[in-house]
């Protein structure tokens, strides 16, 4: 198996996960407030829904997307909530449909694609890789919103190692999201993952360095918990700082979620967390 195929089985895997919790809900439950303000359940299945098309359209109609791109600048604040709004307009079997058909073409067209291509995005160009696992992200926190709104705790998983690849990468984009200059030296950043593995990444003798569990590291990057309420650690003023801009998503910054919104984890004080983060959701696209 190539590790593109086995990319794209865990991004299936993760929407087969958030599917699990949301396919037995009544038409009532899909209502269900999620801890990004004005969000509901449904909300949160029809922005995973848009942007899994939007990809698509990447891919299949550049041009399309670039119209799409140009749109969505004259309103960034905007435009990820009114794609929200319209599909969570939809009734929930349909919207269900939708979202499940858009996994399954979304999986195919990243599959077809050769893997030195380059697909134009919202942010810098990615390659197939970094879009299924922007996608895989993307689904994964969103589906933490929507654990937290049912009160599930979901036990954490190896693919929380592309979350944490993607957020390290996404170092950069987070100052120039902010109209910040990056500091010019790499961090070490060493996460325990779910197993108790180390998962490094950056040179091992770098001065500055981030530590702590990968879950911890990964709800901090997607905006889905304040770092007061996490086990991250940072060693270094350049590391500190980056920990309280982090984020994994490309758009502009969210506005992150407040200390004390979460029980239970693994943190300082209370713990891993919930609340609204870039464009309410906490990933734009």
């Amino acid at each position: 198996m190539s590790e593109t195929e086995a990319l794209l089985g865990d991004l299936r895997a993760e929407g087969d996960e958030l599917d699990g919790l949301v396919a037995g809900l009544g038409g009532a439950e899909w209502r269900t407030a999620t801890p990004a303000p004005g969000w509901s359940i449904a909300h949160q299945i029809a922005h995973l829904a848009w942007t899994d098309e939007r990809a698509v359209q990447a891919v299949e109609d550049p041009q399309g997307f670039a119209d799409e791109v140009r749109r969505a600048w004259t309103a960034p604040e905007a435009f990820v909530d009114e794609g929200a709004e319209r599909g969570a307009a939809e009734p929930p079997e349909a919207l269900l449909e939708l979202w499940r058909a858009g996994r399954e073409r979304l999986l195919r067209t990243l599959a077809a694609q050769p893997p030195r291509a380059r697909l134009p995005w919202y942010g810098p160009p990615m390659s197939v890789m970094s879009m299924a696992t922007a996608r895989l992200m993307e689904t994964w926190a969103h589906g933490q919103d929507v654990a937290d709104a049912l009160g599930v705790r979901r036990a954490p998983t190896a693919r929380l190692r592309h979350v944490a690849r993607i957020g390290v990468r996404a170092r950069g984009y987070a100052y120039a999201a902010r109209e910040l200059e990056p500091p010019a030296e790499e961090f070490r950043v060493e996460l325990t993952g779910p197993d108790g593995e180390l998962w490094p990444y950056g040179p091992k003798d770098a001065a500055q360095r981030v530590t702590g569990p990968a879950l911890d590291f990964c709800l901090l990057v997607t905006q889905r918990a304040h770092r007061d309420d996490l086990a991250v650690r940072a060693e270094g003023a350049d590391a500190d700082r980056w920990l309280d801009i982090a984020q994994a998503f490309a758009g502009p910054p969210g506005k992150g979620r407040a200390p004390g919104q979460r029980d239970g984890g693994t943190a300082r004080g209370s713990v891993a967390g919930g609340g609204a983060a870039g464009n309410r959701a906490g990933g734009a696209p």
